[in-house]
């Protein structure tokens, strides 16, 4: 993922350097059209945060590949063990790969316990797409999602 950002960064300065401009969204060439969204619930237990959400393409058009970015509001502790398909991405975030959607289509759960530093009485749990395969999105209302979730145990739907 970072090589995709690195290749992205450098292209994109080279662009700007022979002073290309980008083609609008909609524009020939964007890229196919994909609604991505992500449902579940999270609660939060002693610092203890559990995550859980399937994630769903409203189409029209199929995701080759996606990962969805999850950042808390608190640092997230050291050394915990993520599971597969996931990686911490920063002191407060962690990347889960969620792979090829099929259009109008659900992917497969996604479950996630991580550590927060300090057991903090609440915390703000922010969803989004860090990669959609190249399909563009015009509808990111439902894939950013922000959730206050309250150390009671209780599960946050969002």
């Amino acid at each position: 993922m970072r090589r995709r950002l690195r290749i992205l960064a450098v292209g994109g300065a080279g662009l700007a350097a022979l002073g290309a401009v980008a083609a609008p969204a909609g524009a020939a060439g964007a890229g196919p059209e994909a609604d991505l969204a992500y449902h579940g619930a999270v609660s939060l237990a002693g610092g203890r945060v559990d995550v859980r959400f399937t994630p769903r393409n409203h189409g029209p058009s199929a995701v080759p590949d996606a990962t969805v970015r999850l950042r808390w509001s608190a640092p997230l502790a050291y050394g915990q063990v993520l599971p597969a398909g996931c990686a911490r991405s920063g002191a407060q975030a962690v990347l889960c790969e969620v792979g090829a959607l099929a259009a109008d289509d659900l992917g497969r759960p996604v479950r996630l316990r991580v550590l927060l530093r300090g057991a903090p009485s609440e915390v703000l749990l922010e969803t989004d797409t860090a990669w959609s395969g190249g399909s563009v999105d015009r509808n990111r209302q439902n894939d950013h999602q922000r959730v206050l979730v309250l150390d009671t145990g209780d599960e946050y739907y969002f």
